[in-house]
């Protein structure tokens, strides 16, 4: 027997993640001028990092109870209470947000189910839904990157289960504005459908305060955690909330796959809900606004609202072979075709030190002007 035929059919419809690749290679270069990647370039917060050290010396490493520990999931479901008053919504922590989302597709997604996601996406959505068994039905986006809801309501059928998005977005940074969120909630309550909110990036919103789908619809499932916000990426901590149901038998699952999250970084959790990231996310703003006027003359782009990206059309050719010309010049990014069905786009990282950005505009307004 042949060790590929002791691969499941389900585990070849998954591709290796581009955005892993380009990780590996940044490794591989001296001096990269790295605006690949996807987590803050500041450190764990010294009182997280004290709280998860008083764990371990606690003795706190065992496993916990599968939905959290009550220390945050207390916190968690205060501040839910807060964000979401008059809603009765359940609160899961899970191992990361990635963790999160695995869950609840496993929870409601049937083989044949479909589940539609807007073009760009986060590279991952497509990938699970099909691990799970799900059918991807994209939904395009371009050029500016907002939801057309006349087209997404156009794409539901009769085996629409969920519609699964970002706001802010990964890989554009685009905010769904509150309009729109209504629309989508109310939209996805009339025809039947679950609406899965992944608001990772909900602490970077830069324009507006931040706001969520799930205001105006109790049934929408949202998926939250605290490594991009805190710089915990590797902690792997995410939470979930949404209805009892679903939430109950997402823990259910949890019990059979991830058991629980990580033990000493839920006590960090506990920390992070009383640390105030308004100064991280001011600069990250500065940074926004910086690089948004340095290649505003050389490239198209619509200006992101939040999250630490920008995804600006390439000058010439194909993303691909666009990354590729950078990648000449040390210069890091990933290709649009990563997240999309098109290849016209690339992803910047403004999750960079100021000298590293510095550095990554001069080649970009060199291969621009070429």
């Amino acid at each position: 027997m042949k060790y590929e035929d002791w691969l499941s059919a389900r585990s070849q419809t998954v591709e290796i993640s581009g955005v892993r690749q380009v990780f590996e290679l940044a490794r591989s270069l001296p001096n990269p001028i790295n605006l690949s990647i996807g987590q803050p370039h500041f450190d764990v917060p010294e009182p997280l990092k004290n709280a998860a050290k008083a764990a371990i010396d606690a003795g706190h490493n065992g496993y916990t109870v599968t939905q959290g520990i009550p220390e945050l999931l207390a916190a968690l479901q205060a501040d839910v209470q807060v964000r979401f008053p008059g809603q009765n919504r359940a609160v899961l922590v899970t191992s990361g947000t990635s963790g999160g989302l695995l869950l609840a597709l496993l929870a409601a997604i049937d083989p044949g189910d479909e589940v539609i996601i807007p073009d760009p996406y986060f590279v991952a959505y497509p990938q699970l839904v099909r691990l799970v068994g799900g059918s991807v039905v994209i939904v395009d986006t371009y050029d500016d990157f907002r939801l057309d809801l006349n087209r997404l309501n156009d794409a539901i059928t009769p085996r629409t289960k969920a519609i699964l998005l970002s706001t802010p977005a990964n890989p554009t940074g685009v905010v769904l504005d509150t309009t729109t969120q209504r629309e989508l909630a109310a939209l996805c309550q009339r025809r039947g459908v679950l609406l899965i909110s992944d608001e990772i990036y909900r602490a970077f919103h830069y324009d507006a305060p931040p706001t969520s789908p799930a205001q105006y619809n109790p049934e929408v499932l949202v998926i939250e955690g605290f490594g991009k916000s805190y710089g915990m990426t590797g902690w792997r901590l995410g939470w979930t909330h949404g209805p009892q149901p679903l939430i109950q038998t997402m823990t259910k699952l949890q019990q059979f796959t991830f058991v629980c999250a990580p033990s000493i970084v839920q006590y960090a959790g506990v920390a992070a809900m009383n640390y105030d990231v308004s100064a991280m996310i001011a600069d990250y703003k500065r940074k926004r606004d910086f690089l948004v006027d340095a290649l505003k003359n050389d490239y198209e782009f619509v200006i992101p609202g939040g999250a630490f990206y920008l995804f600006p059309k390439a000058p010439r050719a194909t993303a691909t072979e666009f990354v590729r010309q950078a990648l000449q010049h040390q210069l890091l990014m990933i290709p649009g075709n990563v997240f999309s069905r098109r290849d016209t786009h690339f992803r910047i990282s403004y999750a960079a030190s100021d000298e590293t950005l510095h550095r990554g505009i001069a080649v970009l307004r060199q291969l621009a002007r070429q």
